[in-house]
């Protein structure tokens, strides 16, 4: 049966790859998911553009593990060679815009679901959720199923790891800071230029430390990644409007990032955009992953932001790819990566949940 599900897998993800799903127009993809699930007769429900189902005898009285990956893409970068739209495969790999981020750990998941669907007296609920709006961070995504669901215990988020367990990932804080100044003619004396003044200030920024880091994650990382100021050439400014991407590590909660910054970065303003993309973690003691650890997975923590963000319950990111291949051009997977991912995830929850 699991080197059906394997081929069958193979199928879907290529029919994924050739099917536009951008964040937000993920319905085309929805239904060949729904197909899949109608051809296993597995009972399932779709919600927007998320397509959801828990396992033939979900069990009120017993915890709930999730399993979870995104079927939403970016849009394809400029560099590409080859048609991001067509599923090639070449010398092992799979090419596809989506086949790494995250087609190849979403229909994994799905193949581990319909292998464990029918099976009683599991240990754990088995809820699966192929989630839309991941790479947006969009309302009608993971988040917005948590009120539908059943009640979730435990996670594992498929995203591309190598097969080795995130088991922390960094949170995410973007802020829109302002410096001001004096606006003016530029052919006037002004000694409080909002450009110049911005210097300092970006240096402090370059400069600045959080004091708590974390054994999984390290430091907190703080970027500036946008400046803008000025309209035209004989114009001082008012102001320098800055963005500052701070990915927060497990020793503080995105509350207290922002109370930090506002408190202490010399700006006139400092604006958190949102504080819901907390970081996540599971404790190393828990059955997943020590499961794992069994089977010979690394540990580590993770530095991109997933679907995890959107959970309060402990959370394992895991899945076959490679995060450095994701948003690249001519994106790919190996064929063998899904192959091993399938029958890694089937027996680690063979460890777990049977």
């Amino acid at each position: 049966m699991i080197q059906q599900l394997t081929n069958e897998a193979l199928e879907l993800l290529k029919k994924l790859i050739e099917t536009q799903s951008f964040s937000s127009e993920e319905d085309q993809t929805a239904m060949h998911i729904e197909n899949w699930f109608k051809n296993y007769k597995i009972d399932y429900k779709r919600t927007k553009n998320n397509v959801w189902a828990t396992n033939k005898f979900f069990d009120k009285s017993k915890p709930t593990l999730l399993l979870n990956s995104h079927h939403d893409t970016v849009k394809p970068n400029s560099a590409y060679t080859k048609d991001p739209f067509k599923a090639i495969v070449e010398d092992g790999k799979l090419y596809g815009l989506g086949s790494n981020d995250a087609g190849g750990c979403l229909v994994s998941l799905i193949a581990t679901f319909t292998y464990f669907y029918n099976q009683k007296n599991l240990k754990y609920n088995l809820v699966i959720v192929a989630s839309a709006e991941e790479e947006s961070s969009g309302p009608n995504g993971l988040n917005s199923m948590l009120a539908v669901i059943p009640k979730v215990d435990v996670a594992i988020v498929g995203e591309p790891t190598l097969m080795n367990l995130a088991v922390a990932e960094k949170g995410l804080v973007v802020f829109d800071a302002v410096v001001e100044g004096t606006p003016s003619h530029a052919a006037h004396p002004n000694d409080n230029n909002a450009i110049y003044n911005s210097i300092e200030i970006l240096k402090w920024f370059k400069d600045f430390k959080f004091k708590k880091g974390s054994e999984a994650l390290g430091d907190v990382k703080l970027t500036v990644t946008q400046i803008n100021a000025g309209s035209q050439h004989n114009v001082v400014p008012a102001d320098v409007k800055l963005v500052i991407d701070v990915r927060v590590n497990d020793a503080y909660t995105n509350s207290e990032i922002a109370e930090i910054l506002q408190k202490e970065a010399p700006c006139t303003s400092m604006t958190p955009r949102s504080l819901r993309l907390n970081s996540s973690s599971i404790p190393v003691n828990h059955d997943l992953v020590k499961a794992g650890i069994a089977m010979g997975r690394s540990t580590y923590g993770s530095p991109t932001l997933s679907d995890q963000a959107a959970l309060s319950c402990p959370s394992l990111k895991l899945g076959p790819g490679d995060s450095t291949r994701s948003h690249s051009a001519d994106e790919f997977i190996y064929i063998n990566e899904i192959e091993e991912g399938i029958k890694i995830y089937i027996e680690l929850l063979n460890r777990v949940i049977v």
